[in-house]
């Protein structure tokens, strides 16, 4: 297969998919979805390949969903707009329904049997955050930001790792205010694995990749699939599903009506800024605001 919006790479045990729209800031299309999806199988399909890093190219890991078009009336047949799932539905059954074939094809990450770590820099918010939550492990520049602004009026994430790897006190902390953190502070409260100075992250990615080489796929295999299957007898699986039934509920709200309708008379900026401008900075953690009142202050 050609690809058009990912690139992939083999690199003796190590197979590299890498986001390539950096233009756009890797927002996710749906072409770009199957293409990720093709890859990844493609990947743990190659008895030489022992893990997968999953990346962005350019200054951001990935900005979310490419939302151009959202707010206005359903795109034409064959359009490659996601945003179609947010707007210009049916039915809430047809949202839902569209939502949970995005699903299909990010849970390739969970389903494989191949891990795989996602290597974030720069912005990975809204879907960014739905696929890298959903890798073995990630890696993140400290200074990466990380969150879900759409929680604010757009609806809620289609994929839910959240609760399971920052605990429910956190999940709702940064879901219910659409608040970010950086990648220091994920890695403090367990949303990341580690976080590292950005001129580090690739050699560290790079490294814990090369640990892995020295693995029997068959024995990473193993490992991964237990505790994947130990995540979902804690119901992990079952609330990917009711996650998407969640989102769909949620653009029924009179919230995500308005965003669209300025979205739709006033363009995409406006509705974004008329979504985020009034929580300002919009970061989670009071040490981050701390350092940054040390930082204005030494200037």
């Amino acid at each position: 297969m050609e690809y058009q919006d990912i690139i992939y790479e083999r690199d003796g045990g190590k197979a590299r998919v890498i986001l390539n729209r950096p233009e756009k800031m890797n927002a996710l299309t749906r072409n770009l979805q199957l293409e990720l999806n093709h890859a990844l199988w493609e990947a743990d399909n190659d008895t030489a390949v022992h893990c997968v890093i999953l990346k962005g190219a350019g200054r951001t890991f990935s900005a979310g969903y490419d939302l151009t078009g959202a707010g206005g009336a359903r795109p034409p047949e064959g359009a490659d707009q996601y945003a179609a799932v947010y707007r210009g539905r049916v039915t809430i059954d047809d949202d839902i329904w569209r939502l949970e074939e995005g699903q299909r094809l990010r849970m390739a990450i969970f389903d494989m049997h191949k891990p795989v770590i996602a290597q974030v820099h720069g912005y990975c918010l809204a879907g960014g955050t739905d696929l890298a939550l959903l890798c073995d492990m990630v890696i993140a520049a400290e200074d990466a930001v990380i969150g879900f602004p759409p929680t604010r009026a757009m609806g809620s994430p289609v994929a839910h790792m959240w609760t399971y790897l920052a605990g429910p006190q956190w999940a709702k902390r940064l879901l219910l205010t659409g608040d970010s953190v950086s990648g220091a502070d994920a890695a403090r409260i367990g949303l990341v694995l580690q976080a590292v100075p950005r001129e580090q992250l690739e050699a560290e990615v790079e490294a814990l990749a090369d640990r892995l080489c020295m693995i029997d796929p068959d024995l990473l295999s193993s490992n991964k699939r237990i505790c994947n299957i130990a995540l979902e007898l804690m119901g992990a699986r079952t609330v990917q599903r009711m996650a998407a039934e969640m989102d769909g509920r949620a653009h029924q709200a009179e919230a995500v009506r308005e965003w669209g309708r300025v979205s739709r008379e006033q363009g995409l900026k406006a509705a974004l800024e008329w979504r985020d401008s009034k929580f300002g900075d919009g970061r989670a953690s009071a040490q981050y605001l701390a350092r940054r009142e040390r930082d204005t202050a030494a200037r």
